[in-house]
């Protein structure tokens, strides 16, 4: 299979893809998005599913723990919840105004030439909502999202019919995989989420550890913040080794002056 026949391949990089998360990768955790997402999930499970109301942060975290999400957990449990209804309440409210323009993030995604998808599990609806914000939108190729993992779920008779597929699921990477179309080894998968990073390994991704200081078995690479992209892993850009040595930082060097943020129009 020409796994370049997609992409616009560098053929000095070590990529020919960048899988990209989204929340809490491409924008801070700090920003107060995720904190106001499990405000609204504690209230879905209170007011959509009749928990108590100071039992629903403990059973928030058990659902994330056991099945990767709280809907994935409700559903799994028995709890016919509509996916479309669960993330209208849980993402529709969020307080995206947070979320600020990243002339830095544009440029530096403007300035690779390989195919980059958005590979998150949030609904189609909050991914373009949130890229819009950070005024990036036109810089990804392809979205993979909840939908694109869950194609059958409106279909279903009852609510285990079609059990939910969400990172760090290794069927829900395989999908993603598969409608991305590349070829792991030449694919830099980069997250926040330890197992989702561990997941992506497993299946021959280079993963990259995103808002982390502290080396991880799991990762290739372990960026601090997104904006050290270019200093940690200028692979992307030239040519360079396999050996996937687990790099916290760079020397400066000539993709500093090239990256440096810039007034671009989003």
């Amino acid at each position: 299979m020409d796994y370049c026949s997609k992409s616009s391949c560098n053929p000095s990089s070590a990529f020919d893809c960048l899988l990209f998360d989204l929340d809490d990768t491409l924008y801070s955790s700090k920003l107060g998005i995720a904190e106001a997402l499990r405000k609204n999930i504690d209230e879905f499970l209170v007011e959509k599913c009749g928990f108590p109301e100071n039992k629903a942060p403990s059973h928030r975290v058990e659902l994330f723990k056991s099945y990767g999400s709280s809907l994935a957990g409700l559903r799994a449990l028995g709890y016919d919840i509509d996916a479309d209804d669960y993330h209208s309440f849980v993402h529709g409210r969020l307080p995206y105004d947070l979320i600020k323009p990243d002339s830095q993030l544009r440029n530096l995604l403007r300035s690779i030439t390989q195919r980059k998808i958005i590979f998150t599990n949030s609904d189609r609806n909050h991914a373009i909502m949130a890229l819009k914000q950070l005024g990036i939108e036109d810089c990804f190729d392809q979205i993979i999202c909840f939908e694109t993992m869950n194609p059958n779920l409106s279909k279903s008779t009852s609510p285990d019919e079609f059990p939910v597929l969400l990172k760090p699921s290794v069927d829900a990477m395989k999908v993603a995989l598969r409608v991305a179309d590349v070829d792991p080894r030449r694919t830099l998968f980069l997250d926040d989420n330890v197992r989702n990073v561990a997941a992506g390994k497993a299946l021959g991704l280079r993963t990259a550890l995103v808002g982390k200081t502290a080396r991880s078995k799991e990762a290739d690479y372990v960026l601090e913040h997104i904006h050290n992209l270019a200093q940690v892993i200028p692979e992307i850009w030239v040519g360079g080794t396999e050996s996937g040595d687990q790099r916290i930082s760079r020397p400066g060097s000539e993709m500093d002056a090239i990256l440096s943020p810039t007034t671009v129009g989003a």
